[in-house]
């Protein structure tokens, strides 16, 4: 499992986290934003994968190369101020001109953070379910056996942060997730929403913050993962139900899209 506390950040790895219907107990509820409320990600400024936020009571530790570590504390956070993501406009709050001027100095614009606050005022597409920074659904499935296909057809092989998942698992064929409708991880179900579409972002090395010179595992992708959505590698899911994950819990396969 892999929390990404920061959209566009380095995630964090646990063996056991709280899953909500928002998706994972803290991943995606820091935004990186412009002074306008445009969203800034790491398909643009790909040096943002090697921000570093860690849990700390009340808010966040951040680090990033060259800059000393600083704080975020959520208590500041209480000016209401408009944002999107993608299509999705709504509200966030802004707080710390401390740390704005910190990520202002690494990123080389002026940017300020959002704090997604205690209650998301997003919602899922057509319905009420609370959403995060997350692109559009609040859970990202991949599959090891999937990666593991991949990366035959790669020179280079690519490792999970490159797709940059919520959960993983093992002991599936590969792309044996395209056929998922409803699986139950542990004692959590979730819907798969749909195959999740891919871009450049795929082909920032996660240690460097650099894109591949050769436009890879997407120059792959495109020949090999096109589907009626676009060009895919993992799944989203919507939790259907809360509770606690953990590594090593049985995943079952309750419905699938097709049946023979």
């Amino acid at each position: 499992m892999f929390v990404h506390p920061m959209k566009s950040a380095r995630g964090i790895a646990y063996d056991r986290a709280y899953a909500s219907l928002q998706g994972l107990l803290h991943d995606r509820e820091w935004l990186l934003v412009t002074p306008q409320g445009q969203f800034l990600t790491a398909r643009d400024y790909p040096r943002m994968l090697l921000i570093e936020m860690d849990l700390i009571p009340g808010g966040m530790l951040i680090k990033a190369p060259g800059q000393n570590p600083i704080m975020a504390m959520t208590q500041v956070y209480q000016q209401s101020v408009a944002t999107a993501v993608w299509k999705d406009a709504f509200t966030a709050l802004h707080g710390d001109p401390h740390v704005d001027a910190w990520f202002s100095n690494y990123m080389g614009i002026a940017c300020q953070l959002l704090w997604l606050g205690m209650k998301s005022t997003r919602t899922l597409v057509h319905s009420d379910i609370p959403l995060s920074f997350a692109d559009g659904y609040p859970y990202l499935l991949i599959n090891q056996a999937s990666l593991e296909a991949l990366n035959q057809d790669l020179a280079t092989p690519v490792g999970l942060r490159h797709f940059r998942p919520n959960l993983v698992v093992t002991d599936a064929l590969p792309y044996e997730e395209d056929d998922w409708s409803v699986i139950r991880i542990g004692e959590i179900e979730f819907e798969v929403a749909k195959p999740c579409t891919r871009c450049q972002m795929t082909t920032v090395n996660p240690d460097t913050g650099e894109f591949a010179e050769d436009n890879e595992p997407m120059r792959t992708l495109i020949r090999t993962r096109q589907l009626p959505e676009g060009i895919c590698f993992g799944v989203n899911l919507v939790a259907r139900s809360e509770g606690v994950l953990e590594t090593g819990a049985k995943i079952e396969i309750i419905a699938s899209r097709y049946s023979f």
